[in-house]
């Protein structure tokens, strides 16, 4: 029987092929937070208080400066048997280090080392997320602004309902994208513990201290109990899934306005030509196939969040291997969200207003409620001023929209926007971002500099 040699044993041909599936592609994205898995591993082992020391301090740092030439180096690849980055980087640095490189699986598992390099790959996503999420609130914020009292018909059930505006369009929706940083936040401090020193959900007998490798690596806390640990695996990636469905979700309305406004029935707003696509027999065609995109998009992230938690629902405690396919599921997902996210921020800065159609849209029975509520100031009951209107809607006439909108100074109606709130949630969130990135990125840097003190 013909066999593939792999680190763990040979195996047929074709069972590797299917069990690898697609991890020597995924796990490229995951070669340099493996290394520093690695890096902070072998630095706890060179620290643990027994007789004969695993690594020694000075082994330590050879393999640390090992580990940053295989982040550095630009050939590096998983091949297929290699079955996935951690055997890929164990056989690579063995060949650079000798016996050395043997040495650092101590006390750990493939399990364990995938859960910690995909906790620390979404950390680093879930913050350049978050500052795509700043961007797009931003640029709708922006687009109100500078349409702050620009009328607009309201409307329910996509029927005219009462007087809005641009600026209460634009920042409606920021708010509601801005507000989806709560479910990214609470999947982040989920993301946020440290599954290392778990190995295969059962410890070790070894004196490791998980503690240690949290710190280095810059997690909130070790997940403390080993087997919990291992079945965190996969419910961590749904959780981002499910977060990133929601925030795909919202998104998808914005595009789908962005879509209804722009048709020449309405002609609210105008789309960037340069991100509109052209037709192969029609001429005049602008198409917002981008926008169209968004929602189908949606409907895929939306997939993955139900394939993550069905993956799960039926499996026992304890690691299988089912948790592989996890993996593909929240990148694509992520992948999805980003690009969403940049494209509809470059849509929204370049879309233009047409006041004149805007104004246009304004029939009189959009100042319906505004009557009704001009008969309640001067003390008619709001039951019989409703009924009074109701009765008589034709008797209403198009009224100024200008003073429709002027007219609502409440919190966060048409005259009652207020820009500074969005301004500074905006600027909180980068700022926020940039200090855990710039925290993150100190703390894990150092791993892989051998004459940096840890």
């Amino acid at each position: 029987m013909k066999t593939e040699k792999t680190i763990t044993g040979d195996v047929d041909p074709d069972v590797l092929a299917y069990t690898v599936g697609d991890d020597p592609v995924l796990d490229m994205d995951l070669v340099q937070w493996d290394c520093l898995g690695t890096a902070a591993h072998v630095t706890m082992l060179s620290e643990m208080p027994v007789p004969r020391p695993v690594v020694t301090p000075e082994e330590a740092k050879r393999v640390r400066a090992a580990l940053a030439e295989v982040v550095a180096d630009r050939t590096f690849v998983v091949r297929e048997q290699d079955q996935d980055v951690h055997m890929a980087v164990e056989t690579r640095l063995t060949e650079m280090l000798g016996d050395l490189g043997k040495k650092i699986h101590t006390g750990r598992s493939r399990n364990d080392q995938v859960a910690v390099d995909v906790r620390l790959h979404i950390k680093d996503q879930i913050l350049g997320l978050e500052a795509e999420v700043a961007d797009l609130a931003a640029a709708l914020v922006a687009f109100g602004r500078a349409h702050d009292r620009v009328p607009m018909t309201g409307r329910t059930h996509l029927q005219p309902a009462m007087p809005s505006s641009v600026g209460v369009w634009a920042t409606g929706h920021a708010e509601m994208i801005l507000d989806q940083v709560a479910n990214l936040e609470a999947a982040y401090r989920l993301n946020d513990l440290c599954p290392l020193g778990s190995a295969a959900g059962y410890g070790v007998p070894l004196p490791l201290n998980r503690q240690r490798t949290s710190d280095l690596l810059g997690f909130a806390r070790p997940l403390h109990n080993v087997f919990g640990a291992s079945m965190a695996r996969g419910e961590d990636e749904a959780a981002l899934l499910s977060a990133l469905a929601q925030l795909m979700a919202v998104l998808s309305r914005l595009a789908e306005d962005m879509i209804l406004f722009s048709m020449p029935e309405f002609g609210y707003f105008t789309l960037p030509r340069a991100y509109c696509t052209g037709s192969s027999i029609m001429p005049q065609k602008y198409n917002p196939d981008v926008l169209e995109l968004v929602r189908s998009k949606t409907a895929q992230v939306l997939g993955l969040a139900t394939a993550s938690l069905s993956l799960l629902h039926a499996m026992p405690g304890g690691y299988n291997r089912d948790l592989q396919d996890c993996k593909g599921l929240y990148m694509k997902g992520l992948a999805i969200t980003r690009t969403t996210l940049r494209i509809l921020a470059k849509f929204v800065a370049g879309m233009g207003v047409d006041e004149a159609k805007l104004r246009a849209g304004f029939i009189p029975g959009v100042f319906a409620t505004d009557v009704a509520l001009r008969k309640v100031a001067a003390g008619t009951p709001w039951r019989e001023a409703y009924h009074q209107v109701r009765d008589n809607l034709e008797a209403l006439s198009t009224e100024d929209p200008d003073a429709a909108v002027a007219a609502k100074t409440h919190a966060g109606a048409t005259a009652g926007l207020d820009y500074a709130m969005y301004d500074g949630r905006v600027s909180a969130l980068v700022d926020d971002v940039a200090k855990r990135r710039a925290a993150f990125t100190a703390r894990t840097s150092a791993l892989l500099n051998p004459d940096a003190a840890l």
